[in-house]
């Protein structure tokens, strides 16, 4: 008997102790400590679920299971933007203030200007309940608010590491932060963006089918213009650019990512800082008749009727306002940027410029093309006839755009 009850003890010690390692794997997280680049997964177990440790925008590492998540809630300029490209609105348990169309009060000030995320679905915004009111003057999550949509992950704009580790300790779900870089669309940040989200929700095929496009578009652009001389190139003065808000026709940069793409010659250089910034009236007359063409971004419009009203001589030393070779592109820049039309932009640049080249694009067939990739949607009607877009990409009459607009 004490030889047949030998072995019985032997396989109960055995399993007891591989049942106390399975308990110390469900329950411990042992820490990561292998480099990786941002949005790049590590793989680890956690009992059933597969989880990987990510490191999101900001370098912060956090560890999450892919694919699980069913309440999303997106806080801070860009995020619900860009969660809208690679995820399901229909998991989404909240929305700002500001994207809901709705609300009587809430952050009004981009409500010309067309938001393709809102255009596409702000019909799905306005059965969300509220995370926080959202806007540029809103500069800290809400963290009340957020726990009342029950959410179980939170994709987030705002880049303060401390704050967004204070933000998931509170709210004991992931807080997972983005950003796009300085070249909008073209940035590898926006890209690494994308990827994070992919692995994320689940979505990599989409994630790298829109970075496909992305890539394959400017590919398309430059390899139109990388043959033009350097004297046969037109100078191109771009302004109006949003900053923090809508600007005048002194607000430009040197080093505009859609020129680079579309080998323009900028006429402004030598400002000592890259990035949108204004410069001195000055400045600007002094580069007028070097101006073969004006880019003005439609945003700025309303700022500078009222300046054009008061004197309309103030384009007088602009080459391109007497030659009639004044261009409106759509306004990009609300509540961050409006990616898909950065690129739809650089497009019209190109062809503005370049005409003979593109004789192939028509702008609304590209921005119902793009629109559709990004968003799944044609929005080239609704993005024309928003009322800050002016009808669309154009060609500014001179004498006449800003004298019969109306009020």
């Amino acid at each position: 008997m004490k030889n047949k009850m030998f072995p019985l003890m032997m396989c109960l010690a055995l399993l007891m102790s591989l049942c106390a390692c399975q308990t110390t794997d469900q329950t411990a997280s042992a820490p990561q400590t292998t480099e990786q680049t941002a949005g790049t997964p590590q793989p680890s177990s956690q009992g059933s679920e597969k989880t990987v440790a990510v490191t999101d925008m900001i370098g912060r590492e956090i560890t999450l299971v892919p694919g699980s998540y069913e309440r999303v809630v997106c806080i801070g300029a860009g995020a619900l933007r860009m969660y809208t490209y690679v995820g399901d609105v229909n998991l989404l348990c909240g929305v700002e203030d500001i994207d809901n169309l709705t609300l009587e009060e809430r952050p009004k000030m981009f409500d010309s200007v067309a938001r393709p995320y809102v255009l596409a679905y702000g019909d799905t915004f306005a059965t969300l309940d509220s995370c926080g009111v959202g806007g540029p003057n809103a500069q800290a999550a809400e963290a009340e608010k957020i726990l009342t949509c029950a959410p179980d992950i939170i994709i987030s704009e705002y880049k303060d590491i401390e704050k967004a580790d204070a933000l998931q300790e509170q709210l004991g779900v992931p807080v997972i932060t983005l950003k796009s870089g300085s070249n909008s669309v073209f940035d590898d940040s926006f890209k690494g963006s994308l990827r994070l989200l992919g692995t994320i929700f689940g979505q990599e095929d989409r994630a790298e089918e829109l970075i496909t496009f992305i890539e394959s578009e400017a590919a398309d652009i430059s390899a139109r213009t990388a043959d033009i001389a350097d004297k046969d190139k037109l100078n191109v003065y771009i302004c109006g650019l949003g900053n923090w808000g809508t600007t005048n026709h002194l607000m430009t940069a040197q080093n505009y990512i859609s020129f680079d793409i579309a080998h323009v010659n900028n006429v402004v250089k030598d400002l000592g800082a890259n990035g949108t910034q204004a410069i001195e009236e000055e400045k600007f007359v002094s580069l007028g008749a070097d101006m073969d063409i004006i880019i003005m971004d439609a945003a700025a419009v309303k700022n500078i009727r009222p300046l054009y009203t008061e004197d309309n001589t103030m384009f007088d030393s602009c080459k391109a306002w007497s030659e009639g070779e004044v261009y409106l592109q759509m306004a990009y820049n609300a509540y961050y940027n409006n990616y898909e039309i950065v690129l739809i932009n650089t497009w019209f640049i190109a062809k503005t410029v370049y005409p003979d080249l593109f004789t192939d694009i028509d702008m609304t067939a590209k921005t119902n093309e793009i629109t559709k990739t990004f968003q799944g949607k044609e929005l080239a009607h609704e993005i024309f006839a928003s009322p800050s877009s002016f009808g669309g990409y154009q060609k500014i009459d001179t004498e006449t755009f800003f004298l019969n607009m109306e009020e």
